[in-house]
């Protein structure tokens, strides 16, 4: 069994002018139990060469880096996920950053954990645009015990530092669909907690979130054009774990309608799908064309 306790994952793509503020916080990190996995995922920038010199330097961790075909972060993730050597697996993307103690907090929070519980799938500390400001929200208490679906329930919003357990991982790889590249995180992350399994959140700000221009989160309309099956998946998976308003709900039923119905689906696939009448979906189609009337 491996004795490095976090599997940092990095997949990247054509970020070789931002990759080195990630690997110098690395270098920071006050516990250096960790290993850095990186999926190349077809970058044709200078990336290679950057890790080329980095990897024949003394680093105080070790360093892995594959190129792969361009697939997708979530190809990149199921790629990375059999070859982790870390028990936990830390998704850090490529334009992103850690604080100096996120890996020694990582590694506490897990140490934490019930030893008799397999109710864990791990851990997770909050993301800011800088260390003094969260990306959302927190709960008002040190931790809260719960699963991603339900976190909302006790105040926690936004993007989070989520450091899965590797083995828990292995048995929820992403879904893929020919010809497409992207598949919201949330759609595991919400399997994971219909099986029953937790994650312990925490307040403490351990990674640093840029969104740059070029990034997935500031791309979202023209990724979901692309990737109809992916936004169907997102659309069932929200549908099924969330709690969301009536309104919302049959905005989701009129999108799912529209874009399943764009790639050749019938009525009948689209109601089995959903599990839901032709009435509802009908009613909700009607709701989405008398908004879009009223806002012309």
């Amino acid at each position: 069994m491996s004795d490095i306790a976090i599997t940092v994952f990095t997949p990247t793509f054509n970020r070789a002018y931002t990759l080195d503020n990630l690997y110098q916080s690395l270098k920071r990190q006050t516990c250096m139990n960790f290993e850095w996995l990186v999926i190349d995922d077809g970058s044709t920038d200078n990336t290679k060469l950057l890790f080329d010199e980095w990897l024949k330097i003394n680093n105080s961790f070790p360093i892995r880096y594959i190129k792969v075909e361009n697939g997708g972060k979530h190809r990149a993730i199921n790629k990375g996920v059999p070859l982790a050597k870390g028990k936990l697996f830390f998704i850090v993307d490529s334009d992103d950053f850690l604080t100096e103690d996120a890996i020694g907090k990582i590694q506490q929070w897990e140490n934490e954990l019930p030893k008799d519980s397999n109710a864990f799938s791990g851990v997770a500390g909050a993301k800011g645009y800088s260390v003094k400001q969260m990306i959302g929200s927190g709960s008002a208490v040190t931790y809260v015990d719960a699963s991603s679906q339900d976190r909302k329930k006790f105040g926690i919003t936004g993007d989070k530092a989520e450091a899965y357990y590797t083995d828990v991982l292995k048995q929820f790889p992403f879904p893929t669909f020919e010809g497409e590249n992207f598949l919201t995180e949330s759609v595991v992350w919400f399997a994971i907690g219909e099986a029953g399994y937790k994650i312990r959140w925490y307040n403490d700000i351990i990674y640093i979130a840029e969104y740059l221009q070029d990034g997935l989160s500031n791309n979202d309309n023209l990724i979901f054009e692309k990737n109809p099956y992916g936004l169907l998946a997102l659309l069932k998976s929200d549908l099924k774990h969330l709690k969301l308003p009536l309104i919302r709900r049959l905005a989701c039923y009129a999108t799912y309608y529209q874009v399943a119905k764009n790639i050749g689906l019938t009525n009948k696939e689209i109601e089995n799908d959903l599990n839901i009448s032709k009435f509802k979906i009908y009613i909700a189609v009607l709701l989405k064309k008398i908004k879009k009337a009223i806002i012309k």
